[in-house]
């Protein structure tokens, strides 16, 4: 009948009426399960949200001793005395693993973007206890179900096919040594997917996949994912939701391939009531675990060059300032050689300098800046010289600074050269008897000094000396002692 679904809520509000110590108070409250519970029974945390909707909460907490069995969920309407009241719960059910007494830590969820913190406190979990009839017929009526207490009986619920897959992709199949690619590990989920999904504790998991992913033979640069925030992307012309887990991007520091084992992450399914109703549970947690596919990457050595052990890889341009080209020698001049472009900016070494006795260089300060954004790695390195002129005219510094690096996208060698020229005045220096006489700092003499022990001076005299004093004495005591007394 049409009407019975009003008298059934009419029942609920009068029996509400009844219950005593109801709350109708705005706010959210944490409730944890019983102190003591037999080892086939299971253990609660509920949230519940009185009055205000559930939004959003905080995956439930781990507990040593127990097990996540799932998670469901309830709402309840009553109007007492005119004023309507509504609760919104979500309880996660935990099984034990084993008999004991354990510790439930303090913990803090957010609920609704506000922080709760709970105690914590010692729950016992004994012998598997009896299951028994209950005989209360009160008991038995208010302690049932939402589902059962409007008559619908036991929930099914049914397993939606989800249109969902977890994948490690790169941005190259094939790379030269140094040469940089991006690996990304994401989850797409349909446009058209029905079936609900959630992240489970993605933190936790991530560290365990990527002591599987991470090749040990590359420099990672890691683009750092705190927020999984989804994006729309195109694959085969269908409209998907791309959710990163993970992004870095490897420069490989040999020619052994890189291979990516498949790897899994356990993500939370709900399955859905075969009957949803409006206050009882619609929808029950399960989980499922999606893998990738395994994944290689071929890492070709260089071609031949003289430097081909040491240069960098990547696309780089040089930019390179001084303040003045009028020069005098003996006066020291800055100069700064910036490398910027993408590629493996921590690798990028100083450029290689000539000497000869027209300039005096000191060691460059070194400063790198690194930007890790659209799936790439670009930044500066910049190497900032002192140098000292020391015989006046016009010097190319491209004959003083060269920097050689591998261009991967050209397939070949390339050298970064000076276009500046710069102007000498004042006399020559290079023949001033400071720089002639000059045998280097102290540390610099250090390999060359001879580490013999020697003596200051000649002390053999004062020895001499020394000995015949004490000769003398001793033959003066002998002296005093055997003289025979005068008659």
């Amino acid at each position: 009948m049409r009407w019975m679904p009003f008298i059934r809520l009419s029942l609920f509000v009068f029996l509400a009426g009844l219950l005593p110590g109801t709350a109708f108070a705005q706010g959210v409250q944490i409730t944890l399960g019983p102190d003591e519970i037999g080892e086939n029974q299971t253990w609660t945390i509920t949230i519940t949200a009185q009055n205000e909707p559930l939004k959003n909460y905080d995956n439930f907490p781990e507990i040593e001793g127990f097990r996540k069995r799932g998670q469901s969920t309830q709402s309840t309407t009553s109007i007492v005395n005119g004023q309507v009241s509504a609760s919104q719960s979500v309880i996660m059910t935990y099984a034990p693993t084993k008999q004991g007494t354990f510790t439930i830590p303090s913990f803090t969820l957010k609920v609704n973007g506000k922080p709760i913190n709970v105690p914590g406190k010692k729950v016992r979990v004994g012998p598997p206890l009896q299951q028994q009839q209950q005989n209360d017929p009160f008991r038995s009526f208010f302690d049932r179900p939402g589902d059962d207490f409007f008559g619908s009986g036991d929930t099914e619920f049914v397993d939606i096919k989800e249109d969902a897959f977890l994948a490690l992709t790169t941005s190259k199949d094939e790379v030269y040594v140094g040469e940089g690619f991006t690996t990304t590990l994401s989850f797409f989920v349909s446009q058209e997917n029905r079936a609900p999904l959630q992240f489970y504790d993605p933190g936790r998991q991530l560290v365990d996949i990527l002591k599987k992913i991470k090749p040990t033979n590359c420099w990672e640069e890691n683009f750092n994912i705190e927020n999984i925030e989804g994006e729309n992307v195109k694959i085969n012309g269908r409209d998907y939701m791309q959710y990163k887990v993970y992004e870095a991007v490897y420069f490989p520091l040999n020619a052994e391939p890189i291979n990516f084992p498949s790897v899994g992450l356990e993500m939370i399914k709900y399955k859905v009531a075969k009957n949803p109703s409006f206050f009882g549970q619609n929808r029950k947690e399960d989980f499922k675990k999606f893998f990738t596919k395994p994944k290689r990457v071929i890492v070709k050595e260089l071609p031949p060059h003289p430097l081909k052990d040491e240069v960098a890889v990547g696309d780089y341009r040089l930019d390179e300032r001084i303040r003045h080209t009028d020069l005098e020698t003996g006066q020291s001049a800055g100069y700064n050689f910036n490398v910027y472009g993408e590629g493996n900016i921590s690798a990028i070494d100083k450029p290689k300098t000539k000497s000869d006795d027209k300039f005096e260089f000191y060691e460059p300060n070194v400063r790198q800046d690194i930007t890790r954004q659209n799936n790439r790695i670009t930044g500066t390195k910049s190497f900032s010289y002192f140098m000292i002129p020391k015989e006046p005219g016009q010097f190319k510094l491209k004959d003083y600074f060269q920097w050689v690096y591998f261009n991967p996208k050209l397939k070949k060698y390339d050298t970064l050269k000076s276009k500046l020229m710069v102007t000498v005045a004042g006399e020559s220096k290079k023949n001033e008897a400071i720089q002639s006489s000059d045998m280097g700092n102290f540390y610099n003499k250090i390999e060359t000094a001879d580490n013999a022990l020697r003596t200051m001076a000649d002390t053999r005299w004062q020895k001499w000396a020394f000995n015949f004093f004490i000769l003398a004495m001793l033959g003066a005591s002998a002296y005093l002692v055997f003289k025979k007394p005068a008659v």
